[in-house]
């Protein structure tokens, strides 16, 4: 029997070092989650249980346990290299077969999709909408698309200006070209159906006590073109904007509660030597809605300020971002920003029930539960780390230390057998 319970303890042996070995070796692996060997005694029994006095009959190994502790992060720089500071997995697709890791080293692939180090699998996360808004529930596989980004035409435009009160009044007629007509002038770039930039210009003229007209000039043109030139540029008509007593906007075009002006056809058009010339771009059917609604009339310095524009060009991708909660924003030359897709991260409600397949890598079973899916920063999924790795959870020191106590346990079994092997031997000798 003693020959049993020391092969027993060999073997146990055998297998606490070989864990141990392998958590050494992968002390740098990236996403590796360190494991324990756990071992049970052994007993005989009958059907009516054991003995009082029965005598163990060895040990087994119970289970291979893994520690999901999270591991320090290491920096990298690289925007797809992601950590998680949480529960969460992320999760990979290889021909629909889904699996699961903390190795966060992704790259893409000649069509942009974001795939694991060899490229064997693709990670997964939510798509977004033609607007950026990002679509919950389904998962797909990631793509960083490094098409250009359209161009907007203009619809709205929006400031804060503040009218001095303390202007001068101005009786003479307007004219663009002459600074002694007009008050202070604005511009704002806008753009047409191609993406092709303009230059909205308006200009305020105090005309009385609390009263002001406003001119807007689309490239130097009226923007509807039926005015009569004046001084180079075509007249536009003026948009009288009062204020209350107190400094308050009152009332635009002589309508009370009125917040905007719209500046309504135009024909996107270039103007060389004085003739004006289509481009073949459109504007927006319903104008250019100017937003004056944050527009005072105080003693103060004549300012515009939170200049906002819906219109942009067209815009190459210049880089991605991925924040906390693992939207994936690309970043276009013409300084616009939109999300592109969600990497969604996966929680178990027993991560001990998985099944580990290599590669760093973990299968759902019936054990580990149905995996929920969902994005970082949501409930224990923990924050996704961009630019950094999540390393290997591995205590060296503790490992150093279990392998000098593995040793130990090996040759004391040893000894164990070696014992009984001399009193057989002198057994042997007394017959």
């Amino acid at each position: 029997m003693s020959f049993n319970i020391g092969l027993s303890g060999l073997s146990a042996a055998s297998k606490q070092l070989d864990v141990t070995g392998n958590n050494i070796a992968n002390v740098n692996t990236t996403g590796f989650k360190s494991s324990r060997a756990e071992f049970a005694d052994v007993y005989s029994a009958t059907k009516l249980g054991t003995g009082a006095k029965t005598i163990g009959n060895g040990v087994n190994l119970a289970n291979v346990s893994q520690n999901f502790g999270n591991g320090g992060m290491d920096s990298t720089g690289n925007v797809l290299d992601m950590g998680v500071q949480g529960n969460g997995f992320f999760v990979l697709s290889s021909s629909g077969s889904l699996s699961y890791t903390r190795a966060g080293t992704f790259k893409t692939d000649k069509d942009g999709f974001v795939t694991n180090t060899d490229g064997t699998a693709k990670l997964q996360g939510f798509a977004a909408d033609a607007n950026g808004n990002i679509i919950p529930g389904v998962l797909t596989n990631l793509r960083i698309d490094t098409s250009n980004l359209s161009p907007q035409t203009t619809t709205k435009i929006g400031s804060t200006i503040n009218l001095d009160s303390k202007s001068a009044v101005i009786s003479v007629p307007f004219d663009p070209a002459t600074t002694s007509t007009y008050t202070k002038p604005f511009s704002t770039t806008i753009y047409d159906t191609q993406g092709n930039s303009h230059s909205l210009d308006q200009y305020a003229v105090k005309t009385g006590s609390n009263t002001w007209n406003v001119y807007s000039l689309i490239d130097g043109r009226n923007p509807n073109g039926t005015a009569a030139t004046v001084g180079g540029a075509t007249d536009p008509v003026p948009v009288a904007v009062t204020f209350d007593s107190s400094g308050k906007l009152a009332s635009i075009g002589g309508v009370a509660g009125q917040t905007s002006i719209n500046v309504t056809g135009w024909v996107p058009g270039t103007v060389t030597a004085g003739v004006f010339t289509p481009n073949g771009a459109s504007a927006n059917a319903a104008g250019i809605a100017v937003d004056f609604s944050k527009t005072t009339q105080f003693n103060a310095d004549t300012a515009r300020n939170n200049i906002t524009n819906d219109g942009y060009a067209t815009g190459q991708i210049t880089d991605v971002t991925i924040d906390a909660s693992g939207v994936i924003s690309a970043n276009f030359s013409n300084q616009q920003h939109k999300a592109i897709g969600q990497v969604a991260l996966a929680t178990f409600t027993n991560e001990q029930g998985l099944q580990a397949v290599g590669g760093t890598s973990w299968k759902q079973t019936f054990s580990s539960g149905q995996p929920a899916f969902d994005g970082g920063t949501v409930g224990t999924n923990g924050s996704i780390l961009s630019g950094s790795l999540e390393a290997s959870n591995v205590n060296l020191t503790s490992e150093l230390v279990d392998l000098i106590k593995g040793q130990s346990y090996y040759q004391a079994n040893a000894k164990t057998i070696s014992t009984q092997s001399s009193i057989m031997q002198t057994i042997i000798q007394m017959a």
